[in-house]
């Protein structure tokens, strides 16, 4: 059984949900049902979500992958902490008006440093 994984994925998903209610919420208020609607705020807010959907199942199937390998579990849940740290730290960079990019780019350093350990700990293990 994949606990360790299992309780990153679990941690992720209010990131997921934040991210995502951010989206809604600006399409309501803004009155735009698809696309951005040419607003700012609109698109920072997408590609946010977007972003978090593009890198996080991968990384989490390379945590997972490397678990169920025999990896031990503190390195899962290094990861795993290190994984939940960037998103939330990429989510807020990147929605802020006025964008602030050391959020942003630590968010995904995390990201990529988890990935690309995450993929080594699957070969190995």
């Amino acid at each position: 059984m994949l606990q360790a994984t299992g309780l990153w994925a679990a941690l992720l998903a209010p990131v997921c949900l934040w991210l995502s209610i951010r989206v809604i919420g600006l399409r309501r208020r803004l009155k735009v049902g698809i696309g951005t609607g040419g607003q700012p705020a609109l698109e920072r807010a997408m590609r946010a979500q977007a972003n978090f959907a593009e890198y996080v199942p991968f990384a989490l199937v390379l945590l997972a992958l490397a678990e169920a390998g025999g990896a031990p579990v503190w390195v899962i849940h290094t990861l795993g902490a290190t994984l939940l740290a960037g998103r939330i730290a990429h989510g807020w960079g990147i929605t802020r008006e006025r964008e602030d990019f050391r959020f942003r780019v630590g968010g995904m350093v995390a990201t990529f440093g988890v990935i690309a350990c995450a993929a080594v700990a699957a070969l190995i293990w």
